[in-house]
């Protein structure tokens, strides 16, 4: 695992971005697409941000995945994951496939269409998140780590909910939807290659825990210390409590 720090979070989604566009580039020039799942959530804003704005990258070879969605919102809800993809993505380049997460459908038809077009071929990158709970897309502790289905449905413990309220996606905890459709940890540790952006104080104890601590459900995304190629994106302000135990390479730019 290579565990790289910024002086900022700009500055950390820029650098997350262009190695985000080399790992398109370079699937799609070894077999003509670039099969990709893509996090949402206020931590990724600069990242993606940054990345669509990338001259060259090759989006028209992009087969286009996400990891959750809450189950039962509406496509036109602020908070919606199909709505931040769509804007901040989608609507800004054209790109070969888009596969979408239906919140508003049968979650379970909706796990098994989209989990099939998923498990067609090889995912050639992840971009993910660090939850402040430990969370690995919605895969809240204790997770489960052996459950194979590429799509699950989950429930949202307190801490992830509060969390939604924290960024400003719904006005208290009582609209936040307490189920959610979600990638499987299994699924993501498929990916051959794992981008892991996390900014801010908030997520500082999640991220020591997940990166020093041990393999364990109660830390969901410790499990990509398991994975043999992960980078990680922080900011110092997330790195704060990272005692060492893992190398850390410092970037102020």
């Amino acid at each position: 695992m290579d565990v790289k720090v910024f002086s900022s979070k700009t500055i950390m989604g820029a650098a997350a971005a262009a190695d985000a566009a080399a790992s398109i580039r370079k699937a799609a020039d070894a077999s003509g697409r670039a099969r990709c799942i893509f996090a949402t959530g206020a931590s990724q804003l600069e990242f993606v941000e940054a990345l669509v704005a990338i001259p060259g990258v090759p989006w028209d070879a992009v087969e286009f995945f996400h990891l959750d969605e809450y189950v039962g919102l509406e496509a036109s809800h602020p908070a919606s994951f199909r709505r931040y993809l769509r804007e901040r993505v989608l609507d800004r380049v054209t790109v070969a496939a888009a596969h979408l997460l239906d919140g508003q459908g049968n979650p379970e038809r909706v796990c098994a269409e989209v989990g099939k077009a998923l498990a067609e071929a090889p995912v050639d990158v992840a971009f993910v998140g660090i939850g402040e709970n430990g969370h690995l897309a919605f895969n809240d502790p204790p997770a489960d780590f052996e459950i194979e289905s590429p799509y699950i449905v989950v429930a949202l413990d307190d801490a992830c909910r509060r969390q939604q309220v924290g960024e400003g996606w719904f006005k208290d905890v009582a609209e936040v939807p307490t189920h959610a459709i979600s990638m499987s940890i299994r699924q993501i540790l498929k990916a051959r290659r794992i981008q892991c952006v996390v900014p801010d104080a908030r997520k500082a104890e999640a991220v020591a825990r997940c990166l020093e601590g041990p393999v364990a459900p109660a830390a969901p995304a410790s499990v990509l210390q398991t994975h043999p190629d992960v980078t990680v994106y922080l900011d110092e302000p997330a790195a704060a409590g990272l005692t060492g135990r893992v190398p850390l390479e410092r970037e102020s730019g």
